[in-house]
Order: C-alpha cells, then structure tokens, then sequence
C-alpha cells in the first residue's frame, strides 16, 4: 500500500471535509487538522491559498494523484475546446480508476487504484493495468471472470453511501460497466463542492 493510500484521512483533516463521503471519516468526529497543531484558530486564506486548496481537495479526491500527473491533466484541458475547468473534470473522469470506482466495483479510489494494478479489469475485453488510462465514450469495462466473486467487490456492490452516475450504464450481475458520454461537472456526484475554475486560476498565475 502506498504512502498516498495510506494517508487518505489526512486528506479529509486537512481540507477539513469529508471529501470522500466516507461513513468512517474522521472529520465526521473532528473538524479539525491533523498534527498536534491542528486545533488553532486558522486565518483567512489569501486568493492564493484558497486556489492552492481548491487544487489540493480535487487533486486528493482522485487517489491523491501526483502534482507532475495533475499538471499534465490540467495543461491537456486547457488545449481543448470548451471551458478548461469543464474539460479538467471530464478528463479526471475518463481515467480508468475513477469509473472503476464510480461503477461501484470497489469501495474507495485508492482500492481501484489497487484493483486495476492488479490486473483484475478488462476494457473491451483486454486486461488494463494502468490506473490512469483515458477512456473513450463507448468503452466496456468489466472485472476479470475470476475476481467477480471477491469479497470486497461484491460489498462494494452492495454500498448504499453512493449511486453510480448516468453517464455509466453499468450491470452488477456481469460487473461491467459502459461508458456512455464525458460528464461535466454537474454530472459528476461530488460529496463535497469542487471549485475546477480556481484550480484554473491556481495554474494561471
């Protein structure tokens, strides 16, 4: 298990949201930081620090990917046409990891991060190990016949904290998921507000 993995709840303290809308997490009990420092009174946050959280929460949402891989996202958004905040979150969630985690297979981002490490998802039939592959509209994703019956996937199936969106068709009884169209940021079930337009400003500077 990686260091970002592990860290998850740290995540959650120090944004001070419940990110994730995880039933378990510890903002849930405490609002505050993590660290013996955690309790003092926070100061207004600059336009800086509100961009640099805004970049921090959506960043740490998707597994906690790295600074180098979002940075990559993000200058691929703003090359498209269309609204570069839109476009950052439609391709956020064309990555293989999110709609592994969208369709329900598996109960967090970090365990289909983990799961497609694994080699236990196919797209379109073929076996797929890379967490950050981009889908296309159309695309098939199914778990491997021999990891349908896992205990954790099954659970995951079962989870009532969260629906799978329409922009996935998705079967649980074959544990596939269709990739129907990119969502935008409406579309997208956040458990917490998401700000892309500061991210923007946050790399515009």
């Amino acid at each position: 298990m990686t260091k970002r993995s592990e860290a998850k709840y740290k995540i959650d303290r120090r944004m001070g949201q419940n990110i994730w809308g995880r039933p378990k997490s510890p903002v849930n009990r405490r609002e505050y930081g993590p660290g013996q420092h955690g309790q003092r009174r926070k100061g207004k946050l600059s336009d800086f620090g509100v961009q640099l959280r805004a970049k921090q929460k959506l960043k740490g949402y998707y597994a906690n990917i790295s600074e180098r891989q979002f940075h990559g996202v993000y200058v691929e958004a703003s090359r498209l046409k269309g609204d570069t905040g839109e476009n950052l979150i439609g391709l956020l969630e064309r990555r293989l990891d999110a709609v592994v985690y969208r369709a329900k297979f598996v109960s967090t981002i970090f365990a289909a991060r983990q799961f497609i490490n694994h080699g236990h998802i196919k797209v379109n039939g073929r076996k797929v190990n890379i967490s950050s592959y981009q889908l296309k509209v159309g695309d098939v994703i199914e778990v491997k016949e021999a990891s349908k019956q896992l205990a954790h996937v099954l659970e995951a199936s079962q989870l009532a904290e969260r629906d799978t969106p329409d922009y996935l068709e998705v079967d649980h009884g074959k544990m596939t998921a269709k990739y129907i169209r990119i969502p935008g940021l409406s579309d997208v079930p956040f458990p917490v507000q998401m700000e892309p337009h500061l991210v923007v400003e946050f790399y515009s500077r």
